[in-house]
């Protein structure tokens, strides 16, 4: 159970944030203080600024060596799990598409950890379970935010093809396509290119390599580093919130995405994620209080840096927004 204080801990930790999407929305809704153009720019700077020194942050605070592998593996694996299911959903099914596929592992396995799961499972399963939370969250910016980097840039390089090579020229006669393999490489290429000049690509890969020699050779992080660091990274969560709040106002309703559609992202947010989790971590042999921690980090609300991500990209962010 929690208590009235622990309560009053979660509540600290969600409500500034939600006052700063308030803000946000009612900026735009009603006090018109932002054009939809100032609101891209800002955006892009959570995306490119503030989202990355964040990621550095846990991951670089993060002691890998003491790490919980069993509950790693079972989030591992939940996710992988779900990737296989909508990879071969995608390109077996005539209704599957790469822009569903990323939307919908994003709804099934990515919820919000870092604000809602550290407070909300300290205060039903003690700190243990905040370090664990964090553990999630690191492997989040580690391996999936950059997967889901590649599918985005995989998915845009694609579409830049096709604008090159379209089924018919002006004259009505077909272009000559490049051979699949010279297509394949030359998509690979471009996504690279484009993932080697992402910030959220070098944080991830700078701050694990600091982990592993700060906590294997107790080295400490330069003090003006450090500071230079925090002063953007603490402002990257108030940030998200708030463009998500920039986001939503400048929606014609509230459900962006409309009541069927955000009621089809719930259940798989809140069903789907969960359900899978609880297979998985049956499967690696999670037992106990970690078999609950495990269940109940995946059923939290939607994470805020996929939807970041998704209007970064224009790929489904109303429906991230209402999940």
């Amino acid at each position: 159970m929690i208590s009235g204080a622990d309560f009053y801990h979660v509540m600290t930790a969600m409500v500034p944030l939600y006052v700063a999407m308030f803000l946000a929305y009612c900026s735009v809704k009603w006090w018109k203080i932002f054009s939809p153009e100032q609101c891209s720019g800002i955006n892009r700077f959570v995306a490119l600024f503030a989202v990355p020194l964040l990621s550095f942050h846990f991951i670089s605070s993060n002691d890998p060596y003491a790490m919980n592998f069993h509950f790693i593996a079972a989030d591992s694996l939940q996710k992988m799990i779900i990737l296989v299911a909508l990879a071969l959903w995608s390109n077996l099914t005539r209704r599957g598409s790469l822009e569903w596929t990323i939307t919908l592992f994003s709804l099934s396995t990515l919820p919000n950890t870092l604000v809602m799961g550290i407070p909300l499972l300290k205060g039903m399963y003690g700190d243990a379970s905040g370090t664990l939370m964090v553990q999630i969250v690191v492997l989040q910016c580690i391996i999936w935010y950059t997967l889901m980097l590649f599918m985005f840039e995989y998915r845009g390089a694609k579409l830049l093809i096709s604008d090159q090579f379209p089924d018919t020229a002006g004259d009505g006669r077909a272009k000559a396509m490049p051979p699949t393999s010279v297509m394949t490489r030359l998509i690979l290429i471009m996504v690279w290119r484009k993932l080697i000049r992402n910030p959220n690509t070098y944080s991830s890969l700078i701050g694990l390599i600091w982990s592993l020699v700060s906590f294997r050779w107790h080295v400490a992080m330069p003090a003006i580093i450090a500071k230079s660091i925090s002063i953007l990274s603490d402002a990257g969560l108030g940030m998200a919130m708030f463009s998500l709040g920039l986001f939503m106002a400048l929606q014609p309703r509230i459900i962006a995405c409309g009541k069927s559609t955000a009621a089809f992202a719930m259940g798989v947010r809140f069903f789907v994620g969960p359900a899978v989790m609880a297979a998985a971590s049956i499967v690696v042999g999670l037992r106990g209080t970690l078999l609950h921690i495990a269940i109940v980090q995946a059923a939290l609300p939607q994470g805020i840096v996929p939807f970041v991500f998704a209007k970064e990209y224009n790929v489904h962010p109303d429906i991230l927004s209402t999940g």
